[in-house]
């Protein structure tokens, strides 16, 4: 398909993680077993270990990377610290298997996703912009069974808007006909709308506290909100009818 020269929106983007498929359940099951683990050695309310273990994270970030691999490493990095030295090899190794578990997990599509994907992919080019571990997310991508659909799948380590400014270049697009469709403010919404594009908010029932660290007023311009995945197709023919009247504005 090729790119729509008239057409006020040109471009459609889809985060992965919690929008496509599940994610941050087997993020939070893993943590609440590294919890059980860490609290074998320590009080888990006075230890502070799931603030703790955040704080080893975000710490992380720029070394490790998003992914099952730099919370794993983080894990054990926490629990090392947490108990003073004093949890076993044992435990350890039962941390490294919550991070095989989780490359493990099967990719469970979002219910209505398929559907609302091909709807869109149908009328509009689309792409898939991720971040995390690559061969984790190359996995995921291969399993889902909407690869073929994508115009272009990007991993990225960061999505910012120098990431998705690079996007819309290659695709010699203006950010004003790109809408991103996903579930976190501060990477799927936020630098979108902060190079005059548009968003598509799918907010999920987990959020790891990394992606709720954003500012976006929730009556913004150029934002929708959105419940459920069978809603995707109407609010983007929603946000490309107020593109064209934005266009005919004097």
């Amino acid at each position: 398909m090729a790119i729509p020269t008239s057409d006020p929106i040109a471009l459609v983007g889809f985060d992965a993680d919690d929008t496509l498929w599940r994610s941050q359940d087997y993020f939070d099951a893993a943590q609440l077993a590294f919890e059980q683990i860490v609290g074998g050695y320590v009080d888990l309310r006075d230890a502070r270990v799931a603030e703790r273990l955040y704080e080893v994270e975000k710490g992380n970030l720029a070394l490790f990377g998003y992914g099952v691999k730099g919370m794993t490493l983080s894990m054990v990095e926490a629990a090392v610290a947490i108990t003073d030295a004093r949890i076993s090899a044992t435990d350890l190794h039962r941390i490294v298997g919550l991070g095989k578990e989780l490359l493990r997990h099967p990719v469970e599509l979002l219910p209505g996703m398929r559907e609302a994907v091909a709807a869109i992919a149908a009328d509009y080019p689309i792409v898939l912009i991720t971040k995390g571990d690559l061969f984790h997310q190359e996995a995921k991508v291969e399993q889902c069974g909407l690869a073929h659909l994508f115009r272009r799948i990007e991993i990225v380590s960061e999505k910012d808007p120098a990431t998705y400014a690079r996007v819309l270049e290659e695709f010699q697009l203006p950010a004003s006909r790109f809408v991103m469709i996903g579930n976190s403010l501060r990477s799927d919404i936020a630098p979108v709308l902060a190079l005059g594009g548009w968003g598509i908010h799918m907010p999920y029932h987990l959020t790891w506290a990394h992606e709720a660290e954003a500012e976006v007023a929730s009556d913004a311009p150029r934002l929708l909100r959105v419940d459920a995945a069978q809603a995707l197709p109407g609010a983007l023919r929603e946000i490309a009818g107020r593109a064209a009247a934005w266009l005919t504005q004097p």
